[in-house]
């Protein structure tokens, strides 16, 4: 024991050959936690953020500096004591620390967290850079240096885009945060990953495909560099000065050296086509990558604005993420473990013969799997195939503990026959299957049909419950094509006049700015969701009868946005679809063990003068009763939003953040400011800062003020502020109910729906509930002693539903509403000092507090008033003991 720091390394240790748990084990980790996120994705905050990062910035990172090292150390053969194992250990620790920071602290909005793990883990990387530079110097070889060049550009390209990104996570305007993004994942994908590609596939490519390298491969590769690292320059500036066609052409300047490197990898693909797991996947990632290429430039030439670029980056990511980054490190590690593992060609054959498995299968689903989850299909169909395509990555991870048995057994075997090493192992087969691919296509071809007979509307089919608009009726042959706009939560023009037996064609333009919209028509036909500024033609077929066709936002048709189509000569009542009323709903009459109510104390107001807060929109799936659940649309995560406390003359800084997936704003009550900027709505990826001085003490209401408001209140957002009348005694027990109602779609368990829009403009909730949960405070009662002061913020997020708010067998001596005391220890505003009350009426947006003192112990129930909401869920217990 005491000798072993000293102890020489072997020659598989100097060569990096053999089993080693810091270059092994994080890559797959990392994987295990993106597929896990994915798994459980409605329930994680910042899952599509997390599941990315989790690829690209550890599993793909950890790969890079490992691999690099690998590669860099077998081209220029130089000796191990130029960088230890243990120091190579050490760079990949902090590694692992610093990218666990950042996956914390971007989710949680800890900035300082996020800075300080991007600082640790791109100093691990310039540290893994300087290592390959000492080496570079130290080598005598002429050959394959530039490959190590290109690790090096790609090791400095890493801290840029880092800083780039923890600038992301600070918050910025709409249109900044377009630019950076921009900026930060094409330094990372195309600059820290992409760069380290090139230089890898230049000597790896022949060699997985077991052939001569292209000759002119170190030539093309020497003069690609400074056309690429150039590409990235320009489009870093032309990102971050706002200059669009400056970053076009980095862009361009970028896969334009691309195309000039690649011609290398084409005469060995000639030579010897894929025919195993590893090339096949590298093969795809490639093509990926060109289409990255391809598709980015567009999208940044042509997006109306740099906030539109950011609205529409989710295909960006996919395709990086999955098409190129997975399936690159799939094919890449296919090929390197068992040549790793060391032991001759025996070795290296079992483990890549166990890579083979389903090779065929796996490769068709994720990239068929990619294409369709990229085309216009139901949101059905995207989730099977998306589902199809998970599965078919995640075999990977089995399959490589299995490759890895074999190469170890079949290396134990040769220990113990050495003569077998000499011995013929014949060619090996070619991993291509015809019935594969063929199952793999049938698959799909299963979870696109099962997908469109779920949703048919979605996949422009119709319904048994539409409108036949072409039953029975003799086409005319004529086409009456109408244009259609959308402004202000409605259609112009509203209403239409089509000869019975035309064809509708509809010309549809979103002339909104504040929202996406769509119009869709009983017989299935609907266009996709618009944002502001665009159109589409839709074919609606030939008209037999009037109808009604709307927007399928939800909430927008009880707004009004409807299109009324009449059929001329007909007196024919317009036909509407079956609205969605909710079910009745019910609660479990037990709660489930586990369950936590929400914390009903106030928490305390920060010390300072300022308070900055980030409040980030989630859609997350969250319980409104015990056993039933809603997909609530909520200020980090939580129902109600997190608290705002201060006192008259604290500054507040609040910045939004959109990760939902439409349109949303804030709007506080406490703060005394023109709304037009800063309750703005805006889209998915976009922030704003809200920035007011409170003036006034109360209890003041913040929503969501994208219209329909009532909906977007009702389902979760919003939230108080708690600003302290000026000498406000403490009391012993300070706590906080904010009433509202839920509206249930279905039962509230299989599916999950989002509110029920139409129940809320009928004004029928399934409950009224007190901090989001009917019912909670049954089971988590609050609680006192007799003799404690006790306060009650008490404030009425409505939408629709007063509020009396009452504890059984308790009497309030002091009341505040609204700004101004109604009682204060007994006091009234004409000097009686004997008075109390029995409840605290409020309007929806109004609050206030109570207090009181308990003398004897005993369970005093609390309520609304109004008994049919108590019986709805308003209820709970203050348990005093």
């Amino acid at each position: 024991m005491t000798d072993a720091p000293t102890r020489p390394q072997t020659s598989e240790q100097a060569s990096g050959r053999g089993r080693w748990a810091l270059r092994d084990r994080p890559g797959v980790a990392w994987l295990a936690l993106a597929v896990l996120v994915s798994l459980v994705h409605p329930f994680v905050p910042e899952s599509r953020w997390l599941m990315v990062h989790l690829v690209l910035l550890g599993a793909m990172t950890h790969s890079v500096i490992v691999w690099s090292t690998y590669f860099t150390e077998a081209l220029l053969k130089t000796p191990a004591e130029l960088d230890p194992q243990r120091r190579q250990s050490t760079r990949i620790v902090m590694l692992i620390v610093g990218v666990t920071m950042v996956l914390v602290g971007v989710p949680t909005t800890l900035w300082p967290l996020t800075v300080a793990g991007a600082v640790i883990a791109s100093a691990a990387v310039l540290w893994h850079g300087v290592a390959l530079w000492i080496r570079l110097r130290h080598s005598l070889s002429a050959r394959f240096r530039i490959s190590v060049r290109y690790y090096l550009a790609a090791a400095l390209c890493m801290p840029v885009g880092a800083g780039f990104g923890a600038t992301l996570a600070r918050g910025l305007d709409d249109e900044l945060h377009g630019r950076m993004l921009l900026a930060h994942t094409m330094t990372m994908v195309l600059g820290w990953l992409g760069l380290t590609v090139m230089g890898t596939l230049v000597t790896l490519w022949p060699t997985m495909l077991r052939t001569r390298m292209d000759e002119r491969g170190e030539s093309l590769a020497r003069q690609a560099l400074p056309v690429v690292v150039i590409g990235l320059v320009v489009l870093d500036a032309g990102a971050l000065i706002g200059v669009r066609p400056m970053a076009v052409a980095g862009l361009v300047g970028y896969a334009l050296g691309v195309l000039w490197w690649g011609r290398a990898l084409l005469r060995p693909a000639r030579q010897a086509p894929p025919k195993h797991a590893a090339t096949y996947f590298v093969s795809a990632a490639i093509c990926w990558a060109a289409v990255l290429l391809v598709v980015v430039p567009i999208k940044v030439a042509t997006a109306p604005s740099w906030s539109a670029l950011a609205d529409s980056y989710g295909v960006v990511t996919a395709i990086a993420t999955v098409g190129f980054a997975l399936q690159l490190l799939t094919g890449a590690l296919s090929h390197l473990i068992p040549v790793v593992l060391g032991g001759g060609a025996a070795v290296v054959r079992a483990g890549q013969e166990k890579f083979d498995k389903f090779a065929v299968a796996r490769v068709t689903t994720i990239n068929l799997g990619m294409l369709l989850w990229l085309a216009p299909t139901p949101p059905v169909v995207r989730v099977m195939v998306s589902s199809l395509a998970l599965l078919a990555l995640v075999t990977f991870i089995p399959l490589m503990f299995a490759a890895i048995k074999a190469a170890v057994l079949t290396r134990i075997a040769l220990v113990k026959d050495p003569s077998a090493r000499g011995r013929d192992i014949g060619p090996q087969q070619t991993a291509w299957s015809s019935g594969q691919f063929i199952a793999a296509v049938s698959a799909l071809a299963l979870a696109v049909s099962v997908g469109v007979a779920a949703d048919p509307v979605a996949a422009g089919l119709p319904t048994q419950a539409a409108s036949s608009a072409g039953a029975a009726v003799t086409p005319t042959g004529k086409t009456t094509t109408v244009q259609v706009t959308a402004h202000g939560m409605r259609f112009s023009p509203s209403s239409i006049t089509v000869p019975r037996g035309n064809r509708l064609v509809v010309v549809f333009t979103n002339h909104d700015t504040n929202d996406n919209h769509d119009i869709a028509f009983p017989n299935g036909k609907k266009t996709k969701r618009l944002k502001a500024g665009q159109s589409a033609t839709l074919d609606v077929g030939v008209i037999g009868e009037s109808l009604q066709a709307w927007c399928t936002l939800v909430g927008h048709r009880a707004m009004g946005m409807t299109l009324d189509v009449k059929v001329s000569g007909s007196a024919a009542p317009v036909a509407q679809a079956a609205g969605d009323h909710s079910s009745h709903v019910k609660s479990d009459a037990t709660v489930p063990a586990g369950f936590r109510a929400v914390d009903p104390a106030l928490p305390a107001a920060p010390t300072g003068t300022v308070h900055k807060v980030t409040l980030t929109v989630r859609e997350v799936e969250l319980e409104v009763a015990p056993g039933v659940r809603q997909k609530r649309w909520t200020f980090e995560g939580g129902v109600p939003g997190p608290t705002l406390h201060g006192k008259v003359g604290d500054t507040f800084e609040v910045t939004l953040v959109n990760r939902g997936s439409m349109g949303h704003s804030i709007d506080f009550h406490a703060g005394a400011v023109a709304p037009d900027e800063v309750m703005r709505t805006i889209q998915p990826g976009q922030s704003l800062l809200y920035r007011f001085v409170a003036q006034r003490a109360g209890i003041w209401m913040y929503h969501c003020s994208t219209m329909p408001m009532s909906a977007h209140i009702s389902a979760g957002m919003f939230g108080a502020v708690v600003i302290e009348p000026p000498g406000l005694p403490t009391v012993d027990r300070n706590y906080l109910l904010i009433q509202s109602e839920a509206y249930v779609d279905g039962d509230g368990r299989s599916p999950v729906n989002p509110v029920n829009a139409d129940a809320v403009m009928a004004r029928r909730p399934s409950f009224v509930t007190f901090n989001g949960v009917a019912g909670q405070y049954d089971h988590r009662p609050l609680t006192a002693k007799p003799g404690e002061r006790v306060r009650v913020w008490v404030l009425d997020a409505g939408p629709n539903v007063a509020s009396s708010f009452h504890i059984v067998g308790l009497q309030f001596d002091t009341v505040y509403f609204e700004g101004g005391y109604l009682l204060k220890n007994g006091k009234d505003a004409f000097g009686s000092t004997s008075g109390g009350s029995q409840a605290l009426a409020l309007q929806p947006a109004q609050g206030g507090f109570v207090e009181f003192t308990p003398t004897e112990a005993g369970r005093y129930p609390f309520v609304s008033h109004i008994m049919s909401d108590a019986e709805s869920g308003a209820h709970g217990f203050l348990d005093v003991k």
